[in-house]
């Protein structure tokens, strides 16, 4: 019993040490930090981008400018970025719908979130499977989701619906169990103090923000952006970052990306992110791939059906993203009103039901080292969980071929109640694939073969 106590005792020494040893600001210290465990191994989160731009809700569906041109919530910029090729369309839009003197802080009093259930939301996050979800509190406009004393008479309590919409789907998250999360925009596009004077507004709006969003809501996630204009020094991301993990109510659980400066994109934080494909990630740290339902990120009205990926294609994506070790972090637009379109609902729903039959292949897993290496043309994927390979099969064949593997101890399909026949030879495992008729298949979309080692 002695010993048993000793041994215990010193583990929990370990693990306290791990989280009580102080990170000082700079980035070889505070890179030593562990990404915290549950986000690991969460892999599939819910995005929000949701606020002002969610009351003009449009963008043009011309990619003429690149990647990123048909992002909503990009509204504001898009008018007065003449440079642009897709700024006459912007214009137009807004002047024939809204006039030539309506401003964009104009939209404040109608972003009015009369139909927002911050506990239905995190029912339907939950019942798609997610494990976390990340609002955007602030974006490049500056206007705030939550009460901040440096956005006066420009957030969500002051104008439009007169809430705290940060701090009411907070609680509601937290109750349905799931982690929370935090988007920040570290600049602002139009703000006068960020263009005049850029360390009085680091000083002075940027990190008391992000202190109070922390230190009020402690969240489990805080994902930074809009950091390309100076470096991590300017925006004092070292020394925010010090204080997050000594001193805030977060330290021991938060997560934070690698966008703290035009010096840090896959260099520094807990995990690297990728937009819709757009980015290389090293096979040093995790990862999270990041992208909307549809093109945008931020509700886009001009968007017909064929621009929303269909849920068999979210499928694939979060099971390419995990087989890969990364996280998939999925975007919902909600409209002005506070409702989340039914068209988004639907595929959350589709996803949702495909991890009830196939979660075990998803969460808590890492990628396989002896998988072949994912390509476009890649239909069976890897992942591992202890002694069991899954193996995730993307289109329907008779059989399967997967080499250098072990021999198996049993081969079971998740959700098929049948016997999955195979056979082994030279290291390799032949599976055949079993009639799956419509009263006996497990799910749509994909299939997993647990192969038991």
């Amino acid at each position: 019993m002695k010993i048993k106590t000793f041994f215990l005792c010193c583990v929990l020494l370990i693990h306290t040490n791990v989280f009580a040893q102080t990170y000082q600001p700079n980035w070889e210290s505070l890179d030593k930090r562990p990404t915290p465990q549950w986000y690991s191994q969460a892999k599939f989160g819910i995005f929000l981008h949701w606020g002002i731009y969610s009351v003009p809700s449009w963008a043009t569906n011309s990619n003429a400018d690149g990647f990123g041109s048909n992002y909503a919530e990009w509204y504001w910029q898009r008018l007065f970025a003449p440079n642009l090729k897709i700024h006459k369309e912007f214009v137009a839009f807004h002047d024939s719908v809204y006039g030539k003197n309506f401003k964009y802080t104009d939209f404040a009093p109608k972003f009015t979130c009369e139909l927002f259930n911050p506990t239905q939301w995190a029912q339907l996050f939950k019942d798609a499977g997610a494990k976390y979800v990340v609002l955007t509190s602030k974006h490049h406009d500056g206007f705030c989701l939550w009460p901040s004393a440096q956005s006066w008479n420009w957030n969500s309590v002051d104008v439009g619906p007169h809430k705290d919409l940060a701090g009411m789907l907070t609680n509601a998250v937290k109750e349905a169990g799931l982690h929370m999360g935090f988007y920040y925009s570290l600049y602002e596009w139009f703000n006068p103090v960020y263009k005049t004077d850029v360390n009085k507004y680091v000083e002075q709006r940027m990190l008391p923000q992000m202190k109070d969003l922390v230190s009020r809501y402690k969240p489990d996630v805080l994902w930074t952006d809009g950091e390309w204009e100076q470096s991590s020094k300017t925006w004092r991301s070292e020394e925010f970052l010090a204080w997050l993990f000594n001193e805030s109510p977060s330290k021991q659980t938060i997560a934070v990306n690698d966008r703290w400066g035009n010096d840090t994109k896959g260099v520094y934080g807990d995990f690297q992110t990728s937009e819709y494909g757009q980015g290389s990630v090293k096979d040093n740290k995790p990862w999270e791939e990041t992208r909307g339902i549809g093109q945008s990120f931020g509700y886009n009205r001009n968007e017909n059906l064929n621009d929303y990926a269909s849920s068999e294609e979210l499928v694939h994506e979060l099971i390419n993203t995990v087989a890969r070790g990364g996280n998939l972090l999925l975007n919902v637009g909600p409209a002005a009103d506070g409702t989340i379109p039914v068209i988004m609902q639907q595929r959350l729903m589709d996803i949702g039901n495909w991890l009830i039959i196939n979660g075990d292949a998803i969460y808590e897993t890492t990628s396989w080292n002896k998988a072949p290496q994912v390509t476009k043309e890649t239909e069976l994927f890897f992942t591992l969980k202890q002694q069991s390979v899954f193996a995730i099969a993307t289109k329907y064949k008779k059989e399967w071929v997967i080499k250098n593997i072990s021999k198996p101890k049993n081969i079971s399909m998740l959700g098929y109640k049948g016997k999955i026949q195979y056979s082994f030879k030279d290291n390799s495992v032949t599976i055949k694939m079993p009639q799956l008729t419509p009263d006996i298949i497990p799910c749509n979309y994909a299939w997993t073969f647990r192969i038991d080692q």
